[in-house]
């Protein structure tokens, strides 16, 4: 599942055994995924893990927010790929699959994804003409054969 306005690798399966499966793994988590961003800023470190409980923001629906008191547990590791002149590319790793959670958790560390109509404004919003967030690689079992398979989508900005 992807956000609309994400790019990058998707799997669709031909029938419904091979779709059971498939989602199977993603629901155990027994998938792999990565994704590229570009961020507002410069990140100082060079990796991280952001471990903050995601919910619906009611009151602007469909935005999630940070919510320690309801949200569900999310955790998502990140890895600075570059430093450019005012912006950091990142490799990011969900750990979990919450809606938004990558473009929340990189705007809870200040660093919103640039581009981002959702939680982007001014000058980060304007510094793209589309959302920076791609899905680059994807892993699971192939349904059918057993064999673990990696498609890779290289990242167009």
């Amino acid at each position: 599942r992807l956000d609309k306005d994400t790019s990058g690798v998707l799997v669709m399966a031909l029938n419904k055994r091979a779709h059971g499966r498939i989602g199977s793994q993603f629901e155990h988590r027994q998938t792999t995924k990565s994704y590229v961003a570009r961020v507002s800023g410069i990140i100082a470190e060079d990796k991280g893990v952001v471990d903050l409980p995601l919910a619906t923001d009611w009151e602007n629906k469909p935005r999630q927010r940070v919510d320690f008191e309801n949200g569900r547990h999310a955790k998502t590791e990140w890895e600075v790929i570059e430093r450019e002149e005012n912006a950091t590319r990142v490799k990011l790793v969900p750990l979990t699959g919450r809606t938004h959670q990558l473009r929340v958790h990189m705007k809870a560390l200040g660093h919103v994804i640039l581009g981002d109509a959702f939680y982007a404004e001014g000058p980060d919003l304007k510094a793209a003409d589309r959302l920076q967030l791609h899905a680059a690689e994807l892993g699971f079992t192939h349904p059918t054969t057993g064999e673990f398979m990696t498609f890779v989508a290289p990242t167009p900005f």
